[in-house]
């Protein structure tokens, strides 16, 4: 049985692969984690002037997002473990036009550095399968959101027909692996596959965030039950 990887484990991947990022998502999902990604965000449901957080933001594309919705009289923050990773955001922001403010911080999803009901919405993308513990980052996700607030946790999901579970694997082994592999980083990107194989389905999902209070909890699956947008409000 393989040993589940430490937050340092992975917090060392997305190190290494911060500077091709960006390059293999476009690759690996053929452009496609852009859609997937505005769909999450627009089910966080941003409005002009909001404080936004994008939680595990890695080189900051829900933020950006998010930033154009929440318009100048807002504010994002974009929280991410990986100080490689916001070198990249900052360095994004900065090609960029956007007149919003914006905060990187390096931070713990499971001990997040901010003060509770902060937050008017958040999203997150491919994040929470990679915490150590899904119930206490939601529960720290919770914990920051202002009551009535709404997240949006895009992922991948693993699909309930047992012949789209196998296409999945064959894809993540195939196709993934091997693409990553061309930019000498094949260790880093098998985890994927094991990580998803532990990653609650989309309804456990729903059940960890009704644990920590949540309501209003949906889970999306979509691109053919391959990924997921877990949807969820703190009460008012």
């Amino acid at each position: 049985m393989t040993q589940s990887p430490t937050s340092s484990d992975i917090q060392a991947i997305f190190d290494r692969i911060a500077p091709v990022y960006d390059q293999l998502n476009d690759a690996l999902s053929l452009g496609q984690h852009r859609v997937w990604k505005r769909m999450a965000v627009n089910w966080a449901q941003p409005k002009p002037g909001d404080t936004a957080l994008d939680l595990c933001c890695g080189s900051g594309d829900l933020a950006f997002l998010l930033a154009k919705q929440v318009g100048k009289t807002g504010t994002v923050v974009g929280a991410d473990f990986s100080p490689q990773q916001l070198d990249i955001a900052r360095q994004r922001q900065q090609q960029q036009t956007l007149s919003v403010p914006m905060q990187w911080v390096e931070a713990d999803a499971l001990n997040l550095p901010f003060p509770d009901n902060q937050f008017d919405c958040a999203a997150m993308g491919y994040g929470l399968r990679n915490v150590t513990d899904i119930s206490q980052c939601l529960q720290e996700l919770y914990r920051v959101l202002k009551p009535g607030a709404t997240a949006a946790i895009l992922d991948f999901h693993r699909p309930y027909v047992e012949w789209m579970q196998q296409f999945q694997k064959w894809y993540l082994n195939t196709v993934v692996v091997p693409t990553a592999e061309r930019f000498g980083l094949k260790e880093d990107y098998a985890y994927i596959s094991p990580s998803v194989d532990r990653f609650p389905q989309g309804q456990e999902q729903v059940k960890l965030a009704q644990g920590v209070g949540f309501t209003k909890i949906k889970h999306y699956a979509i691109a053919l039950e391959l990924m997921g947008v877990l949807v969820m409000t703190k009460p008012a």
